[in-house]
């Protein structure tokens, strides 16, 4: 039961003495009789609230920066009219920094044996599964001055997923992959590439691509043209260790890793390349295997919407040990992880040459742009030392590069927004020279 304000502005207006005896006690008590009597049929007549059926329904899930619609169908069995304000509560992480009080709180007239929706908009800040809470409904009297209040429990999961805002790419890293797969003009030679038709020779191209068996056959020169092999196997793998936490921007280096990862997969997978996911630090967090191209992006989407960075260090020898016995055939496995001089100096590469051996191996990294602004400050003293700064990280990032590409490691480091990119014309250039 709760006093409203405005039972609270009447009983301030003026009080009623009346002597009252309870055992053990005689005295005074301020009571406003017909303020009292008004609330009591107040109260009487508000609808009970633990009658009410509740139910939701609505989006599922929606990708993070986006806006979803949750609606709860509240029903009024009884025979009184629901007066009701309501409060939908949700995690603080579902809605924009000041927007919950307007979003979370509805009012509802409800006529006897009737139901009413009320519409609750979510735009959550963080990735992950949002679970509503508790549903909190006042129902009033006629007068307003007393009201009835409880509260339902009525589950609803939103999942928030990764944004893949590098999907913008993805148009014209297809045409590329139009380009390799011989579907236009452009046609790609190369070793371990797939035979695909004759055509005339003209001056410039490889005379390692002759056929001389159909150039005796005809009067003109033919050469071989190539294609990129098919069904190839693509391994992600994403370092979820302590580095992954670092924040680049508004966002953690898991979340860049993510979406680079994303466009790589939807590329590869139109390739005709079979793509799985890894993700590691000493334990797997999560793993896709075995999908079908069309549900290979639906799949890795859903299993990164969970992921988060934890702070611990990556175990490299069960991060090797696992992908090895996730890919036991020859794929190119790319690891989407710092460059961090000690991780990958003490860790990775001990163990590398057991990936090397028998894989192709591609180390994907989330540069700062920070650092980049840092190097090419100027004009006083401490512009100066944040330059410098920045030079000597950089070159522990080159340097650090320059050991793994010695042991036949393809390395990409770039910032969040050209990761993606980036990420994907290595895979086209590996690609292109047969080493998939």
């Amino acid at each position: 039961m709760a006093l409203t304000g405005r039972a609270a502005l009447l009983a301030a207006l003026g009080t009623l003495p009346v002597g009252i005896w309870a055992p053990g006690w005689t005295g005074i008590l301020a009571v406003n009789i017909p303020l009292a009597l008004a609330c009591a049929c107040d109260f009487a007549l508000a609808a009970p609230v633990r009658r009410l059926g509740l139910t939701r329904s609505g989006d599922t899930s929606v990708r993070l920066g986006e806006a979803a619609d949750v609606t709860l169908t509240v029903t009024n069995p009884t025979a009184r009219p629901l007066r009701a304000r309501i409060r939908d509560a949700w995690p603080p992480s579902s809605w924009q920094p000041g927007t919950e009080v307007t979003a979370s709180r509805h009012r509802l007239t409800i006529p006897p044996g009737e139901r009413r929706r009320s519409t609750t908009h979510l735009r959550p800040t963080r990735r992950g599964d949002r679970q509503a809470d508790r549903v909190t409904i006042r129902s009033y009297g006629p007068l307003g001055l007393l009201a009835r209040q409880g509260t339902h429990n009525v589950p609803w999961t939103v999942r928030v997923l990764p944004p893949f805002t590098s999907r913008k790419h993805l148009p014209s890293k297809l045409a590329r992959l139009r380009e390799l797969d011989g579907r236009t003009s452009a046609l790609t030679r190369g070793e371990g590439t797939e035979f695909d038709s004759l055509r005339e020779y003209v001056p410039g191209d490889d005379t390692r691509s002759i056929d001389w068996r159909a150039t005796a056959r005809q009067t003109t020169v033919a050469v071989r043209t190539w294609r990129p092999e098919r069904d190839r196997h693509i391994l992600l793998v994403l370092d979820t260790g302590r580095t992954s936490a670092g924040r680049v921007g508004d966002a953690p280096r898991l979340d860049a890793s993510m979406d680079a990862a994303l466009l790589l997969a939807a590329l590869a997978s139109r390739a005709g390349d079979r793509v799985d996911l890894l993700a590691y630090d000493r334990r797997v967090r999560a793993q896709v295997q075995g999908r079908a191209a069309g549900d290979v992006l639906p799949s890795l989407v859903n299993a990164m919407a969970r992921l988060e960075p934890e702070l611990i260090e990556t175990d490299a020898r069960g991060l090797t040990a696992t992908a090895l016995r996730t890919a036991p055939r020859r794929s190119l496995i790319v690891l989407l992880t710092s460059l961090d001089a000690a991780p990958i100096e003490e860790g990775l590469l001990p163990v590398l040459s057991r990936l090397t051996q028998r894989h192709t191996v591609l180390v994907a990294s989330v540069a700062d742009p920070h650092i980049e602004h840092m190097a090419t400050a100027r004009g006083n003293t401490d512009a100066v030392y944040e330059a410098a700064a920045a030079a000597q990280a950089q070159t522990e990032r080159h340097r650090t590069a320059e050991q793994l590409t010695r042991h036949g490691v393809t390395v990409v480091d770039a910032t969040p927004n050209d990761l993606p990119p980036a990420l994907a014309d290595a895979y086209l250039a590996l690609k292109a020279a047969g080493r998939l």
